[in-house]
């Protein structure tokens, strides 16, 4: 039994000797008594994506055994946009499956991801974790597939220049050190991921590095393993919460901003997906797409504009969906092809098994071998700015509409390309494709036809979709990167205002 967890990097697993997913009240009690944890942390995302904070003094085991019992009151019209102040009291109510060991607290904490409950008991319809597993129900009442998911965060460590071994301008993927130079931070911010529960894939340094005057801007990337969208959510937050309070602690400032300067790469907010039976990928067969996959993609390419209400969120957002910067434009997939709004990258689908023993001699073929899961169907156009929850269930209801669709294979085959379409030689199929969004408002219409999609069978709230509609639109910025142009000072002192904005 041991075994299993012995290289569970988070601390309530090793203790527990149990997954995360399996976690009790008892079992929290019981690592909180036997490991004299003095306080209890709850966590919950606002309208505004980011991580809010109650903390509690554990005072005996009774007041422990309330505090994860019935949760606490919270004032709903302070966290979200759409709640009226009349009727804002809410309840917030720990999810034990999410508990881990703070990683910074002095004083020794457990801190827990929270759902909201209104005064009935009830799940609050527009909280956006639960629109994300309302979209996944029925997601898996429609198909009979668990939808999967996991993330690329990107983002920009911003420091003092150092003179010593700089990288070319833009030409920062992969670095090792010293030409890169916040590797140790990503290790230790993955190794707090990782104690807090995060799958995570790996980590390295991107293509975006800069210096502006005597600031030096280093991108780095850490991906995630695909798991359920409601995990792949939480952990999300999770990280960019502990990324930034480490970069605090570091002295430095970390954005996850789409865009920071013009010219220069912006951070993207990749997310890949995965449908999954019986532990079999739905999206592969015999080394090819299934019919499951073109649905699947069908579907995100149908309502990828409103799409970007949800994962585009802020008028820097749209700096970045530009052509030649590797961020889509058209609306349109494609095998391994970067330039594509949804893209099938390479999946182990020829020859895995033999690659290991062509560079290991002395290891045999595994004829046994199924890469078939690794294989999964990547959506591009999202950023930092993104709410996670409402992307991630927009990306299940966009999947489902896929399945509902009567003829979703023939669209998604129609609108395959195998080309640069950014390639002045392909402009022709460029021109046939359909466009993103190019604002917030634009955004907005988008949402506003779209929206019964994301409303059918009660998963997007009406409030909840009349909200972000305002929200984006409020913006006014449906001529805003024409009026900036090339103005770099302009757009730097955009950026500046939406530096951390979620």
């Amino acid at each position: 039994m041991e075994n299993n967890y012995i290289l569970n990097p988070n601390p309530l697993v090793q203790f527990l000797q149990k997954e995360q997913k399996d976690f009790t009240k008892a079992d929290i009690i019981r690592y909180v008594t036997e490991n004299e944890i003095e306080m209890i942390n709850f966590r919950y995302v606002g309208g505004d994506g980011r991580l809010k904070t109650l903390n509690f003094i554990i005072s005996s085991l009774e007041h422990l055994d309330s505090i994860l019992t019935y949760g606490e009151r919270v004032d709903g019209s302070s966290l979200f946009p759409y709640i009226e102040a009349g009727s804002s009291d809410l309840y917030v109510i720990p999810r034990y499956r999410t508990a881990f060991l703070n990683p910074f607290s002095q004083i020794p904490a457990i801190d827990i991801l929270c759902s909201y409950y209104t005064k009935e008991g009830k799940p609050l319809e527009s909280a956006p974790e639960y629109t994300l597993r309302k979209a996944h129900e029925e997601f898996k009442k429609a198909t009979g597939m668990e939808f999967q998911a996991m993330g690329e965060l990107e983002y920009y460590v911003i420091s003092e220049k150092e003179e010593l071994f700089e990288t070319a301008d833009q030409r920062g993927y992969h670095e090792s050190s010293p030409f890169c130079k916040w590797g140790d931070f990503r290790c230790e911010c993955m190794r707090a991921i990782a104690q807090a529960g995060g799958k995570i894939k790996y980590g390295h340094s991107e293509v975006g590095n800069f210096t502006i005057g005597n600031t030096q801007y280093e991108q780095n990337e850490i991906e995630f393993l695909p798991v359920n969208i409601e995990e792949a959510a939480d952990q999300l937050v999770i990280a960019k919460w502990i990324m930034r309070t480490l970069a605090s602690q570091y002295g430095i400032d970390l954005t996850f901003a789409p865009k920071i300067t013009a010219g220069k790469a912006g951070s993207g907010l990749h997310i890949h997906t995965r449908l999954v039976k019986d532990g079999k990928n739905m999206y592969i067969a015999d080394g090819k797409l299934t019919d499951n996959a073109l649905k699947a993609i069908a579907g995100i390419l149908d309502i990828a504009g409103s799409l970007t209400a949800f994962g585009n969120t802020n008028p820097t957002s749209y700096f970045r969906l530009v052509p030649h910067q590797e961020a889509p434009t058209n609306i349109c997939w494609g095998d391994r092809n970067r330039s594509v709004l949804v893209r099938v990258p390479l999946g182990w689908t020829e020859g895995a098994e033999k690659m290991v023993s062509d560079a290991n001699p002395l290891e045999k073929a595994d004829a046994s071998f199924d890469a078939g899961i690794k294989q999964t169907v990547e959506f591009r156009c999202p950023d930092g700015s993104a709410d996670l929850y409402l992307l991630l269930a927009g990306l299940a209801v966009a999947a489902r509409h896929g399945f509902e669709m009567q003829d979703g294979i023939q669209y998604a085959k129609d609108r395959y390309v195998s080309v640069n379409i950014f390639d002045d030689a392909h402009k022709a199929t460029a021109d046939r494709l359909s466009h993103l969004p190019a604002s917030c408002a634009e955004s907005a219409e988008c949402l506003e036809k779209q929206r019964s999609i994301y409303e059918a069978h009660g998963v997007f709230s009406k409030n909840m979709v009349d909200g972000i509609i305002k929200q984006l639109k409020a913006f006014n910025d449906r001529t805003l990167r024409q009026d900036i142009g090339d103005d770099k000072a302009r757009l730097t002192e955009l950026v500046k205002m939406y530096m951390n904005a979620e």
